[in-house]
């Protein structure tokens, strides 16, 4: 596997990017480390959390940072990987509660000690915030980010579903101020189009032609997570006779699959990879067979034609 080094940064990251809200619920113990050493022997290295993971399981609130950190010791791999972790995430119902400005000063430092501690760990490579709040002005969000560089605790910054304009404010903050901006941006991205527009949750966003273009003059990578849409491209071929766009992507990636003789889920991930700026999809799974077939993504070779023409057809 392709490995990478994050422009404005000394990480070296893997092509693809293992992502672990399932860990410590659904995967865990002897299956998480044979899965997670699969994945590195591969050549993987890079590894996504976060502290709201997975709050919405039973017993499942932190247990994702417990469990990748915990797992890696045990495989005797923590400290030559990167892991990105994310804290700041509003309000999440019964199982995640938090305060209104969920950005504030000691709300972002509550969160990097809760993740420390589960990670046990002395610093995080890479920490997003997981949402914007557009009440807080980014000089403070810069400022206590910085405070935590400063002490040792972080490494490097990054913003999660932040708009375009927030994170080139943020960054135009902090390059005149002498301090570290974001240099990725994690955000929803695959082949399949969301089927929902964005503003109707005002903390959710995804990769729009405008977005890429933006990321790509500023040399900013983008970690796009559910880039297999949930298995979307993976499914029977019924229904795709209706007109949509996805249906008329999905049926463009079933033909350019069965000429290249590999799977759809391979070719919308491969599309990914062959975008601009250097996007790293994140996948989840608890199956070897099915990280057999992600691993095997890496190898599938598109022209930009095919690229076009797989998302406009």
């Amino acid at each position: 596997m392709k490995r990478y080094n994050m422009p404005a940064t000394d990480l070296e990251v893997s092509a693809l990017c293992f992502g672990t809200s399932s860990l410590g619920t659904g995967l865990k113990g002897n299956n998480a480390d044979r899965l997670i050493s699969t994945f590195i022997e591969a050549g993987g290295c890079f590894f996504d959390t976060a502290h709201c993971y997975s709050f919405w399981e039973k017993d499942g609130y932190g247990a994702s940072e417990r469990e990748l950190g915990s797992c890696l010791r045990r495989i005797g791999y923590w400290g030559k990987v990167v892991v990105a972790t994310k804290g700041g995430h509003p309000d999440g119902g019964e199982g995640y509660r938090r305060p209104d400005f969920y950005l504030a000063d000691d709300v972002i430092i509550s969160d990097i000690d809760d993740s420390l501690e589960r990670l046990q760990a002395e610093r995080i490579d890479l920490y997003f915030l997981h949402r914007d709040d557009s009440r807080v002005p980014v000089s403070d969000i810069i400022g206590v980010l910085n405070r935590e560089i400063e002490r040792g605790r972080l490494r490097y910054l990054g913003a999660s579903n932040w708009s375009i304009q927030r994170i080139a404010e943020a960054n135009e903050y902090a390059k005149k101020s002498g301090l570290h901006g974001f240099v990725a941006s994690e955000m929803q991205w695959s082949l399949s189009q969301p089927d929902w527009k964005i503003g109707a949750d005002p903390v959710m966003r995804y990769i729009t032609e405008e977005d890429r273009k933006w990321y790509e003059s500023a040399n900013m990578p983008i970690m796009a997570y559910s880039s297999t849409a949930g298995g979307y491209f993976a499914r029977s071929q019924d229904g795709l006779s209706d007109g949509t766009i996805n249906s008329e992507r999905k049926k463009r990636a079933i033909e350019l699959a069965n000429e290249l003789n590999c799977a759809p889920t391979q070719i919308a991930l491969a599309y990914l990879l062959h975008q601009k700026p250097l996007t790293i999809p994140i996948f989840r799974t608890a199956k070897q067979s099915h990280l057999d077939e992600i691993l095997n993504s890496v190898s599938v070779k598109l022209s930009d034609d095919q690229v076009r023409w797989l998302r406009d057809g």
